[in-house]
């Protein structure tokens, strides 16, 4: 078997073609576009080129056919926070073999090596928590768009090596046909009848207003509980929104207030993934009307929840109560949608995962982030829980 590093675009388009080798007889993968990957590494796309670097590596058997691909990246902002300098990988995909496994993983590793790196975190994006994050070792059932699927054995290949659970996390299923629990539409009904507090969804007439307290607020609520965090800018929220204009709806984006300050947002998607799977990753003229046809047609019954954020000092007084119950009553007026998907929450933000769960929501899959030493001898430490 071979490590081959990316550096043609011959070798760009088999980075992109080995999943779909992989999965071609899995029913449940969907495929990702490849322009969204692939911008992933292209530093004039991707924001976190201003301050790391990334690498691709692909494998082939001795016969010359595909057979994995791996990515590894420093973020020059966080890496040296950590206790020992930490890089991160991902973009993993290999066939069942350790043998093959090992040598993707010791070619990320030995790039890491070179950059002075101590340990990597994987499998994880170059990029913001939301997209490609974790490992799938629970609930191998259709993925949101952007979220992680990966085969069931993987997390052997990845165990076997020697990477250990730096945290866990889950994604909560909310069946938003039924109504909520009574005691949470209470507490709902009860502060939203507060005149101080209110609760508008974005417009894109006053996007500069609404992103100005998105960010605002996102940057108070992760601060309080994420390690090593790095604020957003508001550029960097204007960008996203204006890139997922074509499927994101205005009322899909909320900031509550409290007396006219920002105290808390949420943000979901229209599920994606439920139109992609029938377009192989490429968005060439006929599946730019394959998209069109299906997205009018209705077929997006899912909705993916991306974040949730309240500051601190509002936190547990029912403010995320009334922004699912605002949801709630906006389904009403949008029926083709059935369920939300919120994906992910940490093992170190107990207080979101209780909220889910007052919800109604359950959880139904579970993902690992991973960490590895390169000095198997030093202490392993698994990110803070909260007491």
């Amino acid at each position: 078997m071979k490590i081959e590093e990316v550096k043609t675009g011959k070798q760009e388009r088999e980075f992109l073609q080995v999943p779909k080798i992989l999965y071609r007889d899995d029913n449940t993968w969907v495929c990702p576009l490849d322009r969204e990957i692939s911008a992933v590494f292209n530093p004039l796309k991707n924001t976190f080129y201003q301050h790391g670097d990334a690498v691709r590596f692909l494998l082939k058997n001795n016969h010359g056919a595909l057979a994995g691909r791996v990515a590894a990246f420093v973020d020059e902002k966080t890496a040296w926070e950590q206790e020992q300098p930490t890089g991160g990988m991902g973009f993993f995909e290999c066939v069942n073999d350790q043998e093959a496994a090992n040598l993707l993983f010791d070619a990320a590793k030995g790039w890491l090596t070179d950059r002075k790196m101590e340990a990597m975190d994987g499998p994880v994006n170059f990029g913001e928590t939301d997209k490609y994050w974790g490992l799938l070792v629970e609930g191998f059932t259709p993925p949101a768009y952007e979220i992680a699927y990966n085969f069931p054995y993987y997390q052997a290949l990845f165990e076997n090596y020697g990477f250990r659970t730096y945290y866990n996390q889950e994604g909560f299923h909310l069946d938003i046909t039924k109504p909520l629990p009574e005691r949470f539409a209470k507490i709902a009904g009860w502060l939203a009848s507060k005149p101080e507090y209110t609760f508008e969804h974005f417009r894109w007439k006053e996007m500069h207003r609404y992103v100005r307290d998105f960010t605002e607020v996102y940057n108070q609520a992760w601060a309080s509980f994420k390690k090593n965090f790095e604020p957003i800018e508001p550029a960097y929220i204007l960008d996203t929104l204006k890139k997922a204009r074509m499927i994101i709806e205005e009322e899909f984006v909320w900031i509550a207030y409290k007396s006219g300050k920002p105290i808390a947002i949420y943000l979901m998607y229209p599920d994606l993934n439920q139109i992609l799977r029938h377009l192989d990753g490429r968005m060439h003229l006929l599946n730019m009307l394959k998209f069109l046809w299906l997205k009018r047609r209705k077929t997006i019954t899912r909705a993916r929840g991306v974040l949730m954020g309240v500051i601190p000092e509002f936190q547990g007084r029912g403010v995320e109560a009334v922004i699912i119950l605002k949801l709630q009553e906006m389904f009403k007026r949008k029926s083709h949608y059935t369920e939300i998907e919120f994906s992910w929450v940490g093992d170190f933000n107990p207080k979101m995962k209780n909220i889910f769960l007052s919800v109604g929501s359950v959880p139904v899959k579970t993902y690992k982030t991973y960490r590895y030493l390169f000095d198997q001898t030093k202490p392993f430490k698994r990110y803070p829980i909260p007491e």
